[in-house]
């Protein structure tokens, strides 16, 4: 039985129908060895939302989207994903579930074509074999030009028709971050973990970015958590923010609810000092 959280809900900042919780993290605390990364964290994600989990440097940010992912399991804590314990998932399982990921360092191979880049992350939604798809013969070929026109699709969707054959290795940045969102997309996520998209862009950069984020989750209805430390796109774009300080949480709410909390304040004021 859904509780009173679990209902739907309209978030004001944004406006759009927020729908139940699909993740749901309880008390989660992860240690390496002697080293606290997380400690007693707790906080859900809506479908159809983008909550970003926002702190300063070491807070904890990228550690809490490895643990969603299955990269790394908390030592206490439970994590449930569409009212599931997923208390061993790994990044393989997290994948089939339909959880999609970017990285805070870019993840492609710079020696093949933006093309072939996308066209990996279609791997496991793809059912004949390797010898099958050598041959390029009967049900491996339907498949392969299936995968292909999905690619094709997230292509056009982020506009880089005109670089698809050009080796990823030859990009400027801005565009190798959209390359690795297009990958991540061609998987067709229900819910986007997305690690400092915007990390190293310019102003334009930035821009077409977040509109690209915002299409994603308007268009495709995707759920996307998001970390990034430009404050005002943070507060632009998210419906809900969570703050992380030394591994702990010290805010959660709307933008509007986080950006005047004191304790958020006073710690991004320590960070900034």
């Amino acid at each position: 039985m859904m509780n009173e959280m679990a209902q739907t809900a309209t978030l004001p900042e944004s406006g759009r129908r927020i729908g139940e919780v699909i993740l749901d993290l309880k008390n989660i605390s992860l240690r390496f060895g002697g080293v606290k990364a997380l400690t007693d964290i707790s906080f859900d994600v809506r479908e159809h939302e983008i909550r970003s989990i926002i702190g300063p440097n070491g807070a904890g940010k990228s550690s809490m989207l490895n643990v969603m992912n299955g990269v790394y399991h908390p030592q206490e804590g439970t994590i449930l994903f569409r009212g599931e314990p997923r208390q061993q998932m790994d990044p393989h399982m997290a994948a089939t579930q339909g959880i999609a990921r970017t990285f805070q360092n870019i993840a492609l191979f710079k020696g093949m074509s933006v093309l072939d880049n996308i066209m990996t992350g279609r791997n496991l939604k793809m059912k004949t074999n390797l010898f099958q798809h050598a041959l390029f013969w009967g049900a491996a070929q339907r498949e392969e030009i299936e995968h292909r026109k999905k690619v094709e699709e997230v292509i056009d969707f982020l506009e880089i028709q005109s670089i698809r054959k050009t080796p990823v290795g030859r990009l400027p940045y801005g565009l190798q971050k959209r390359v690795e969102l297009a990958r991540a997309l061609a998987a067709e996520p229900t819910l986007l973990l997305l690690d400092e998209p915007m990390a190293g862009m310019n102003v334009e950069e930035k821009q077409d970015m977040c509109r690209f984020i915002l299409d994603v989750n308007d268009q495709f209805g995707t759920t996307i958590v998001l970390i990034e430390h430009d404050m005002g796109v943070v507060m632009d774009i998210s419906d809900r923010v969570v703050v992380l300080d030394y591994g702990k949480k010290i805010g959660d709410g709307t933008p509007d609810e986080v950006k005047n909390d004191p304790d958020v304040i006073a710690a991004y004021l320590g960070a900034s000092h």
